[in-house]
Formats: structure tokens, sequence, C-alpha cells
């Protein structure tokens, strides 16, 4: 796929066209349209701020971070995110890729809801993280031209994105609500899963079978 927007190009070697084309056969294009925006709104931030960065790496880590809400990825016990980072895992590994490489799309696609981390980890990791945020909750909005976001969102288009993410999320998760305990995703539980009652983890601490 040869599309640049600003100084950003959509890495196009045959790694990247295999990765592109799992997200293709098991996402949608809600899940299409969403994670390459997620790239470029990433990689913008990262070639303003002047960060250096793999940009296979990061766009594969953009495709894979979201394929774990897909039924083909899904796990019955895991987080999404870790089912996403492991399929990546087990695509870089079937391609030869060095372990450094593996570990940091592994931690990228991992760590990419996780508020307080990510953000300080390596290139790749913190720029799925900024490029989620901006395309999901509109963090730190004005950092990218009006200009620069029209051509991204024109290129890979919303289409109601923000009423039909939530769903997309319960829809890859409402069969193992428990894994979102102690993450920001619980909230989609707590307000589009019925009969659903987030865990606390105060209640945890003082019900635990300890005697005192």
């Amino acid at each position: 796929m040869s599309l640049s927007i600003g100084h950003v190009k959509i890495p196009d070697s045959a790694l990247a066209r295999q990765a592109a084309e799992l997200l293709r056969d098991h996402g949608d294009d809600l899940l299409w349209n969403h994670s390459h925006r997620v790239y470029l709104f990433g990689a913008v931030q990262g070639e303003q701020a002047g960060i250096t960065y793999d940009a296979e790496l990061l766009y594969i880590s953009a495709l894979f971070h979201d394929l774990g809400l897909t039924k083909h990825f899904s796990s019955p016990d895991k987080r999404f995110e870790v089912d996403g980072a492991n399929a990546a895992r087990r695509f870089l590994e079937s391609h030869q890729v060095p372990e450094e490489s593996i570990r940091r799309v592994w931690d990228a696609v991992a760590l990419h809801t996780t508020i307080g981390i990510a953000q300080y980890k390596e290139p790749e990791v913190a720029l799925i993280y900024s490029g989620v945020g901006y395309d999901v909750m509109g963090e730190n909005f004005d950092e990218i031209t009006p200009e620069i976001r029209e051509q991204i969102v024109t290129a890979f288009p919303r289409n109601q994105f923000k009423s039909k993410i939530l769903n997309a999320f319960l829809e890859g998760f409402k069969h193992k609500p428990e894994t979102t305990f102690g993450n920001i995703k619980s909230d989609v539980c707590d307000r589009l899963l019925p009969g659903y009652k987030r865990p606390n983890f105060c209640d945890l601490v003082l019900h635990s079978h300890w005697d005192e």
C-alpha cells in the first residue's frame, strides 16, 4: 500500500503486506480504518517530536493491536490485548524476525490500553499508545494540524467510529468480562454489559482468605 501522508509512509514490505492481509481476513472495515489511523496518528506525532522509530514494527503493531477482539484470535481467558500480542508474536516468529523486535511489537500491542506505563517505553510502544489515544479519545488533539488530520480521516474514514467502537470492544470480550478488571475496558462492561458488576479492589483485599 503506497500511501504517504505528510512525512509518513505506510510500509509496503512483504512482511507488512502479509500482516495487513491478516487484518483484512479476520477484521472488518471498522478495525481496518482504525488500525491505520492509529499507525498514522502515532507516526505523525513521532515525526513531529523528532522520535526515531521503526516504521515497519510500528505499522505491524497497529495492525495487530485490536486483532484480539476478533473471533479468530480471541482466547477464552486472556485480555484481548494479550491475545493480539500473542498473535503478533506468532506471526513474527514465523518470519524469523529478531526477538528484540518481536518483544517491542508484543509490548506495543499488549500495553496499548495501559495508562501511565506504555508512554514511557520504547518508541514503537509509546507511539502506538499515542495513536490509540488520539483516535479513540482525541488525546492531544491539537498536536496534529487539521490538514493532516483531514488527510488521514479521508484515507481511512471514521464512519461514526465513536458510536461503533464501544460495541466492537464489548463484542470482543463479553464472553470473558473478568479479563477487563484493573484496566479501562471494565468501563465498557460496566456501561454496556447487562448484569455486569465491576469488581472492587478494596473488596478483594478485605474479603481475602487471610484471617486477620
